[in-house]
């Protein structure tokens, strides 16, 4: 750290003193000098410090407040669960049985309940939920509060963690899982550092990952998967992409016939299935986001109901002219209100082309009719789509093009799903509707060569300065796109890149590493981790879904 000394003269620009007078004053000036020169060191030395705290902690995303020590703990093998928390789901008491499995418990094999050390023992978890309310919905509070304290020759050690809803204590079980490992020498597991006080909570309420099952079929335990893995990194919206052009896989009580889009009987999910995911969700403190995009990206459904298409030979955008299309969108939401729980449903609404609506005779006699144009009736058709989301009780998620065509007319319950580039979220805030962050640019998994120091250092405030604006920037997403992703290689194209984001969305902005070469060590033992607990996470060197180049340790790749 560079110091600049300023020194001042009379107001009348000669120096003070007969030549006794200069020789102490050179003397001061030397002691200031030293002074400011250790003042300059001792500085550099605590911000050195605080970046090597931030590269040291194998923490991530990395907690709002964090404290520690040096002390090593060990986890016993009757450690066990303290609370006086309800817990009517048993959504703690499971959280924590994983939570033994994350940390390896199971293959503790030395018996350290008789360690010679008996008071580094950490004998349980101690967990306070201020709420019962175990409804999940968007904005719940997740902050959590967890401490181990120093060890106390006359009582039993314990680690407290407090919460105001469960989902705040299961992000603190995330965390205090990473605070754990193995030591394969001794047979045990260790939790160092300690005293631990970490004081921590989300910088975004929203922080989504998307999934697309139109262009290749994704498995029950796929899904199940990319839950688990959006869990240790915090992430808390699965946006599913349920349909699109290629499929719809999804059942549809209400009109049956909509799965026949499917690629086949094997490739569908029932109402049970869906169901299943967002309860398997919805117990890990995610939300399940879901989509049908309208009015263009739904060749499929026409597989059941030819009739939704314009023509045999045009089958996009949806027939805008045929009152039986918005009958069924009505009741796609209606079966959706009884599946999907998140408050939001996602109307799609982009790359929306109405040439098909233009040269199809009937069609064409309608917009006459109604004195249209292809883009007033794609304003038509969105908005009367909003409509009907709106009255079974959500609020609606589009793709940007939507509000870059005709934003003023949008639904104010609107949030606007920016994915083409830069810019759209600050002119979306301005004109005071919310909006989530996913331009393809940097956000895009399927951009395979996206590295994560650019998920990284994606910012959703950029340019915006003034505060309530800012609050209107919910979160943002990482986009899984599946035209070349299926169960064969999903995982490792998601991670770790999606983890730099995650990190991005979790963290307050005065944490975050500036420099990406920062986090570079944290992310590498993150990934590992990922590896470790079944999740086929790629290596970080390269860009997306790549191989190791050479043989060696993990944490160098």
């Amino acid at each position: 750290m560079a110091t600049t000394i300023r020194t001042r003269t009379s107001s009348n620009g000669h120096s003070h003193g007969n030549g006794g007078g200069l020789l102490v004053n050179l003397r001061l000036l030397g002691l200031l000098l030293l002074l400011l020169l250790q003042l300059g060191q001792l500085a550099y030395s605590l911000e050195t410090q605080n970046q090597n705290t931030q590269k040291q902690l194998n923490l991530w995303p990395m907690p709002k407040h964090v404290n520690y020590s040096t002390s090593t703990l060990f986890i016993p093998s009757h450690f066990h669960l303290i609370t006086q928390y309800a817990d009517v789901s048993s959504i703690l008491k499971d959280a924590f049985a994983s939570l033994l499995t994350l940390i390896n418990l199971p293959r503790a094999t030395a018996n350290n309940s008789k360690s010679k050390s008996p008071l580094l023992l950490l004998q349980g978890l101690n967990v306070v939920v201020s709420s019962t309310n175990e409804q999940l919905q968007y904005g719940v509070d997740e902050s959590y509060h967890l401490s181990i304290p120093q060890p106390d020759p006359s009582k039993p050690l314990y680690a407290y963690l407090q919460a105001n809803t469960v989902y705040g204590a299961l992000h603190g079980l995330q965390t205090f899982s990473q605070l754990c490992r193995f030591n394969s020498k001794t047979k045990t597991v260790e939790l160092n550092r300690a005293p631990w006080t970490i004081i921590d909570e989300p910088r975004f309420s929203y922080r989504g990952l998307l999934i697309d099952t139109s262009r290749h079929y994704l498995p029950l335990p796929v899904i199940k998967s990319v839950i688990d893995s959006m869990a240790y990194a915090k992430l808390n919206v699965l946006h599913w992409h349920i349909v699109d052009t290629q499929s719809f896989p999804l059942e549809i009580p209400s009109y049956p016939k909509l799965w026949n889009g499917a690629y086949s009987n094997s490739e569908r999910y029932t109402i049970a299935d869906a169901t299943e995911i967002v309860s398997y969700a919805q117990r890990q403190g995610i939300n399940v986001l879901a989509e049908i995009d309208v009015p263009g990206h739904a060749g499929s459904w026409g597989v059941g109901y030819p009739s939704l298409w314009p023509s045999k030979d045009c089958q996009e955008p949806l027939d805008v002219s045929n009152e039986f299309t918005f009958k069924l969108i009505d009741g796609i939401l209606s079966d959706f209100k009884k599946i999907f729980k998140f408050k939001f449903v996602h109307l799609g609404g982009d790359e929306v082309n109405t040439s098909c609506w233009r040269t199809t005779p009937h069609i064409r006699k309608w917009l006459r009719r109604n004195g249209m144009n292809g883009s007033e009736a794609y304003q038509y058709f969105v908005l009367r789509a909003q409509r009907i989301a709106l009255s079974h009780g959500f609020e609606i998620v589009n793709w940007e093009e939507t509000f870059n065509n005709f934003g003023k007319k949008l639904s104010r319950q609107t949030v606007v799903h920016n994915w083409l580039g830069g810019g759209v979220a600050q002119k979306a805030v301005a004109a005071g509707l919310r909006c989530i962050v996913s331009n393809q640019d940097k956000w895009y998994l399927d951009h395979l060569d996206a590295l994560w120091q650019d998920f990284y250092s994606n910012e959703p405030l950029t340019n915006i300065t003034n505060p309530n604006q800012q609050k209107l920037v919910i979160g943002g997403e990482v986009c899984m796109w599946g035209e070349h992703i299926d169960a064969s290689d999903i995982q490792q194209t998601i991670w770790p890149r999606a983890a730099a984001a995650a990190e991005r969305l979790w963290t307050p902005y005065d944490k975050l590493a500036k420099d990406p070469r920062e986090v570079t060590g944290r992310l590498a033992h993150f990934r590992c981790l990922l590896n470790e607990r079944g999740i086929a996470a790629a290596p970080l060197a390269g860009p997306g879904r790549v191989a190791p180049e050479e043989p060696g340790s993990c944490y160098q790749q």
